[in-house]
């Protein structure tokens, strides 16, 4: 109670409120734009919470993330376009629900999903993130370091058939990064005599420059599609029905928690995030059913699944940032910026060090969700109005608040040409098919891995400790496996050697590291994965032969 008290009352502060409601409701106003993602919203937000107290902006940037997990499903809704990626699969089910002359109902199982997805991961959250923050502190140099190229080799896999362009967006924002003074040893490296790069480039420019301005100049690269609105539908005028969506919800419970629950593990995998849990989820339950022809043309079900992981997702990608330091999507590396800006490092010894704030995380978390729900519901009209605003016109209202938040952290004149050169950068990556969130990362993990790398080299420079240590190889073992996952994931279904190994190799390799850690559950658990990957080979290879045979 003496740590949950002050978190407390650092929530319900009124000002503390009345930011987390704004910030709700820009969320949500944001999610509601085709094409404005919730991470962009998330950057544009960050320079305005560096004078607040590290409590109070951590809630307001939490708001905003929770309000535009719930925002796009509006206009996927209302009119086909889902208002970002999160919210694809729920224009499958929800936009038929809408065209069939049930909006308000399509509306009200969505925004209860959402809601439910989002209580569910913030419970998990709490329970969760102290037990591997206790298993983080078990990490030495060399085991953060690996931990990172873990993280960077994950968030590049997912860019499927450009891997190999997405590690090379990870090895850029590493080389951003060394930009500046070496926090190790001092030397100013790359600065060319300027004294601004002597500092290094400024965080939160890059980050809006890589994501939000490139993001814009995209948009508008097309005179004709600038000029138009983002929404050419007429504004539908629905009231939600809360009554029968909590019915529907009940009756499919199983759906709901099993959707929170992949989003929540899809949210812990660096990188993921939710354009890959709504789909991961709409797959799954539509794979459980035993009747899937209602699929597509506005099955509740297929409202649900896809809201009720997509706002779990953040619930696990904050569960890696509080006890590891390692973020697990972009939105969570824009929230790690901020703690670094407050000089908080976050890390195993975060949850005990900072006890009030992390309280303060969860219970933001908590309360943003009950936000959302009050204001989703009572301001709807408002927030699909948006989709009628014209492109060119949202797009320089949006640079010109970026530009006065990167100006007014440190006047400096010399971020505002930090955010146009990267701005820059990111719209000819996009174009050329880099993705940018390996970049982001590697910026975000930069100074991370190379101080643990200087760390590890100054106490030992063996290169062999890397892998010979068993926490580093079990992330080892995993970044490789990640490297591999585009080609296994093209190879399904082909009945390839390495369709049938994949799984059970990986299994036995994790069970290296797990037997050198020792401990009763340890031992146990590598045992489970020799048998089950034994037995998976042997299946996969003998299998066949047993059923001709008999």
């Amino acid at each position: 109670m003496d740590i949950f008290i002050p978190a407390f009352l650092n929530i319900v502060d009124p000002s503390t409120l009345i930011f987390m409601t704004v910030g709700v409701g820009a969320g949500l106003m944001a999610g509601s734009i085709p094409g404005f993602t919730i991470a962009m919203a998330i950057v544009l937000t960050l320079p305005f919470t560096f004078s607040m107290p590290p409590a109070q902006g951590l809630a307001t940037m939490i708001s905003v993330l929770v309000g535009g997990l719930s925002g796009g499903l509006m206009s996927g809704i209302l009119t086909g376009i889902p208002g970002t990626p999160s919210s694809v699969a729920t224009t499958f089910d929800g936009f038929p629900m809408a065209r069939n002359g049930e909006p308000g109902l399509a509306l009200g199982i969505g925004v209860w999903s959402s809601f439910c997805g989002g209580i569910i991961s913030a419970v998990l959250l709490v329970l969760f993130a102290p037990q591997l923050a206790a298993v983080g502190l078990e990490f030495q140099p060399w085991d953060f370091f690996m931990l990172v190229m873990f993280a960077l080799t994950v968030t590049a896999s997912l860019a499927g058939s450009h891997l190999i362009k997405g590690l090379i967006a990870g090895a850029a924002g590493l080389l951003i990064r060394t930009v500046g003074e070496d926090d190790a040893v001092g030397v100013g490296r790359f600065d060319f005599g300027s004294d601004y790069l002597l500092t290094g480039f400024d965080f939160i420019a890059v980050l809006i420059g890589l994501f939000a301005f490139s993001q814009l100049l995209s948009d508008l690269r097309n005179p004709a599609s600038a000029r138009k609105a983002l929404s050419d539908q007429k504004q539908i005028f629905v009231k939600i029905e809360h009554r029968r969506a909590i019915m529907i919800l009940i009756k499919n419970w199983v759906v709901v928690i099993r959707s929170a629950l992949i989003g929540m593990f899809t949210g812990i995998l660096p990188g993921a995030g939710g354009s890959i849990a709504n789909i991961l989820a709409y797959d799954q339950t539509k794979k459980a059913v035993k009747d899937d022809s209602k699929f597509g043309k506005g099955d509740p079900r297929g409202i649900i699944a896809p809201e009720a992981s997509n706002n779990a997702v953040e619930g696990g990608a904050l569960t890696p940032l509080m006890a590891l330091g390692i973020p697990g999507d972009i939105s969570a590396a824009v929230m790690l910026g901020a703690l670094l800006m407050h000089d908080i490092v976050p890390g195993p010894t975060f949850i005990s060090d900072e006890p009030i704030l992390a309280s303060s995380i969860y219970i933001a978390f908590f309360l943003a969700n009950f936000i959302m729900i009050g204001m989703q519901s009572g301001m709807l009209r408002i927030f699909v109005l948006v989709t009628r605003i014209k492109t060119y016109v949202l797009a320089t209202g949006i640079l010109t608040f970026a530009t006065i938040g990167v100006f007014a952290l440190h006047n400096s004149v010399e971020d505002i040409w930090t955010l146009f050169f990267f701005g820059i950068l990111g719209f000819f990556m996009r174009q050329y098919g880099f993705p940018l969130a390996p970049m982001i990362l590697g910026v975000v993990l930069g100074d991370i891995a190379e101080l643990n790398l200087a760390r590890a080299l100054a106490i030992d420079p063996d290169p062999m400790l890397f892998i010979a240590r068993p926490w580093s190889l079990f992330f080892t073992i995993i970044a490789l496996f990640s490297i591999i996952f585009p080609i296994y994931q093209k190879q399904r279904g082909s009945g390839s050697l390495l369709e049938k190994l994949y799984s059970p190799l990986m299994l036995l390799g994790l069970s290296i590291p797990l037997f050198m850690m020792g401990g009763m559950f340890r031992t146990t658990l590598a045992t489970a994965a020799v048998v089950i990957g034994a037995y998976v080979i042997w299946r996969r290879f003998n299998g066949r032969r047993l059923k001709q045979r008999y």
